[in-house]
This record gives C-alpha cells, sequence and structure tokens, in this order.
C-alpha cells in the first residue's frame, strides 16, 4: 500500500498545479482560522463607530474547548480546493493517457484507485494535523485559563473533520473518473450543493427526513455551526453517530462507483 501510495505522489507533485493548489489551500486555511480574534476587534472598531460597544474578550472564539468546533467548522468550508486538486490530479490521468502506462506496467485497475484513496487519506490526515495545531497554538494564547481537561473536550470533531475532508476528497475522485475532464468536473463539483438544494426542494414533506440523507447535506451534518452559541441560541455541540455512519457509507459509495466506472472504462 505505501508502494501505491508513493506512486501518486510521485506523479502528483510533478504538478505545478499541485503545489500552488496545495499551498493556496493551507496558506489559506491558516490564515483564516487564525485570523479569528482579528476580525473580531474589526467588528468590535466598526460598531463602535456607530456608538455601540462589544468585548471580545466575552467571545470565546479560541477558548478551550470551544476552539475545536469552531476551526473545524471553519476548515470544512475550504475543502473544496483539495477536492479541485484531486479532480485535476484523476482527470490528468485519462489526459495524459498515463493511467494506461500504469496499467501496461502491471498495477491493477483496482491498486490505481487505491493510490488515488490513499492520497485522500493522506491529505485528509495532513488537514486534520494541521487544524488540529493551529487550534492548540491559539487555544494556548487566548485561553484566559489553560486545564487539560478543557484542552482534551471535544477533540471527537477531529475524526468527524477526517472523515468530512475524505468523503468530499472520495466524491471528488468519483466525478472525475466518471467525467473525465477537469473544467466540466470542477463546474459540477461546484454546483453539487447547489444541484442537491434543488432536488430536496422537491422532496415530499412526508419524506423530509431523507434531506439528511443526501450525500452533500450528510457531509455538512458532521460538524454543525457553532457560532450561534454566541447569540444564546441552543447549537448541537457534539458529532452524531448517525451522521458518522451515514457519511461513512457515502465515503465508501463514492470509492465504490468509481471502482465500477474503471472496471468498465475502456483506457
Amino acid at each position: 500500500m505505501l508502494h501505491l501510495l508513493k506512486i501518486d505522489l510521485k506523479k502528483m507533485t510533478s504538478y505545478r498545479t499541485f503545489w500552488v493548489v496545495c499551498g493556496l489551500y493551507f496558506v489559506t486555511l491558516a490564515f483564516t482560522t487564525a485570523s479569528g480574534m482579528e476580525f473580531l476587534k474589526w467588528l468590535a472598531g466598526f460598531i463602535q463607530g456607530f456608538g455601540q460597544s462589544i468585548n471580545i474578550n466575552r467571545i470565546p472564539l479560541y477558548h478551550f474547548p470551544d476552539v475545536w468546533q469552531n476551526l473545524v467548522y471553519i476548515s470544512g468550508l475550504f475543502k473544496v480546493v483539495l477536492a479541485i486538486m484531486v479532480v485535476i490530479s484523476i482527470t490528468n490521468e485519462f489526459t495524459y493517457r498515463t493511467i494506461r502506462q500504469n496499467i501496461i506496467d502491471g498495477m491493477s485497475r483496482s491498486e490505481f484507485l487505491l493510490s488515488k484513496i490513499l492520497t485522500n487519506v493522506l491529505l485528509s490526515g495532513v488537514s486534520v494535523v494541521m487544524v488540529f495545531l493551529i487550534g492548540l497554538v491559539t487555544g494556548l494564547i487566548y485561553s484566559p485559563e489553560v486545564r487539560l481537561v478543557e484542552v482534551v473536550t471535544d477533540l471527537e470533531f477531529f475524526p468527524a473533520y477526517f472523515l468530512e475532508v475524505f468523503a468530499f476528497l472520495s466524491y471528488a475522485l468519483m466525478l472525475g473518473v466518471l467525467v473525465q475532464r477537469s473544467g466540466l468536473t470542477i463546474i459540477l463539483l461546484l454546483l453539487s450543493n447547489m444541484i442537491e438544494a434543488i432536488v430536496k426542494v422537491n422532496v415530499p414533506e412526508a419524506a423530509g427526513w431523507l434531506k439528511d440523507v443526501f450525500p452533500m447535506q450528510s457531509i455538512s451534518n458532521l460538524v454543525a455551526l457553532p457560532f450561534a452559541r454566541y447569540a444564546f441560541q441552543e447549537i448541537q455541540d457534539y458529532v452524531s453517530l448517525t451522521a458518522l455512519a451515514i457519511a461513512a457509507i457515502w465515503a465508501f459509495l463514492f470509492n465504490y462507483f468509481a471502482y465500477l466506472k474503471l472496471k468498465k472504462s475502456d483506457i
């Protein structure tokens, strides 16, 4: 398995686009997630200009344990950038016929797909580590009091974040295998939530429970929006086992459908 991962990484790292997109992703992720307090300071100054005041120290955006869910939710919004990299990677395999060369060299179609899945696992894992480190550093800086029990509270959001990123990258991989054209695949990827929303609007009210089973919705359900709690509203501050199960099933199906397409494709 490690050999397959090395093969795929060698191909991906030879693309300048890989470094540009990944660099953009990680720089944007780090800057956005770590600059929340600066945004609050700007907001406080803006509101003060209208004769109002806001005490940003009363908003525990980066305090343990709130920091974990807050950063994981924000970070999940950027997974589309990594997904675009996955699309470019898989569609280039068909455009430049490298997949055919891999098969000629003795790699089976299942091994080829496994190499892509392993890369998705690696990208998801690196994202988790980066968000964890950002959360740990910012939490240590901004928390008025650091206690171990608060630091380790809510760490279950990280397995959920890993699954969120991996499932979405698996979806991008499936689209790339099915369409095999980077431009069209990226358009479909970006419009996926809109298309799903249109379909959900037409779901009968009696079958409303199905809306949470749709793929994009099930991935979004892994980590709930946390910021409403600062407006004294009740939120879901835990990871639902049902949401985990549904998203895991979709991740499996995305990769399985990609395998079925590869198995039948004339490459």
